[in-house]
């Protein structure tokens, strides 16, 4: 588990490897993630959109940007706390991503809540991530 805390917002990720959907033969390697977003403020806040900084074994790096999060941009009241499963495919078996999330206040602000960088590993390995 990856965790990460930014203005009282906490963010775990679980990442795991789904063999039935990679091909190794075909330098198809692909990964689920579960993140867990957790508003431990006193402030409600709104999930605007999300931004990912995907490197791959091979050190080439996609950059992702959108708006909310597998379709919604979830609203949260102090307390509240929102899950959802998403996925990642690489060319190569191991790999790392790290990015953010833009939140906006009941005041109209926005502000950015950190994403802990974790890795993408094929089981039974296990990199460092910086």
């Amino acid at each position: 588990m990856y965790r990460a805390v930014t203005r009282n917002i906490e963010v775990q990720v679980r990442p795991f490897y789904l063999e039935d959907r990679s091909d190794p033969a075909e330098n198809r390697y692909v990964w689920g993630y579960q993140v867990t977003i957790d508003n431990q403020s006193d402030d409600f806040v709104q999930l605007m959109s999300r931004y990912w900084h995907i490197t791959d074994g091979s050190g080439r790096i996609e950059e992702v940007r959108g708006a909310g999060v597998v379709g919604d941009q979830p609203e949260l009241n102090p307390g509240d706390s929102y899950q959802y499963t998403s996925g990642c495919p690489l060319s190569t078996p191991s790999g790392f991503m790290v990015g953010h999330y833009t939140m906006r206040n009941k005041k109209g602000e926005t502000f950015d809540v950190d994403i802990p960088a974790f890795s993408l590993d094929l089981p039974g390995t296990r990199r460092t991530v910086n």
